[in-house]
């Protein structure tokens, strides 16, 4: 993966103030694929009793991990946004571990990117939730 392809997608996460505020890291770029941590903040937690993180949480970073994924695909669009995104939660994510997302950008069209990703957390390696979207493709000039 080319540094160009890696300023980007960082560039595009600090860009995103969400994204900021939630501690998103990328984790890895490369062509139609991204990976992005996010460390376990109590501030994002959705039930006070239990300490699981708020499941809004863990799909704004599903959504940037797909959305980093299509940008860094080799057909290199200029920009992209989310057209539709399914998340499926799995289970709870565990309390106090950090939660990493993958996307995979598996087919481009003229105009649609279609990706699939995968959130897990540090305790077993099973998925938190999964996730299938489809993204605008802005072809660069």
């Amino acid at each position: 993966m080319s540094a160009d392809k890696k300023n980007i997608a960082e560039r595009f996460i600090s860009a995103i103030p969400h994204s900021r505020a939630l501690g998103m890291e990328l984790g890895a770029i490369g062509d139609g694929s991204a990976a992005i941590t996010m460390d376990y903040d109590r501030r994002f937690v959705g039930d006070p009793d239990t300490g699981v993180i708020h499941g809004g949480a863990v799909s704004a970073l599903m959504d940037t991990c797909c959305g980093a994924a299509v940008m860094s695909h080799p057909s290199s669009p200029g920009a992209t946004a989310t057209i539709d995104l399914r998340i499926d939660y799995m289970r709870p994510a565990t309390p106090g571990q950090r939660i990493v997302a993958k996307a995979e950008c598996y087919h481009v069209t003229r105009s649609v990117a279609f990706v699939r990703a995968r959130a897990t957390d540090d305790d077993t390696g099973n998925p938190v939730a999964t996730a299938t979207g489809t993204f605008t493709v802005e072809v660069a000039p």
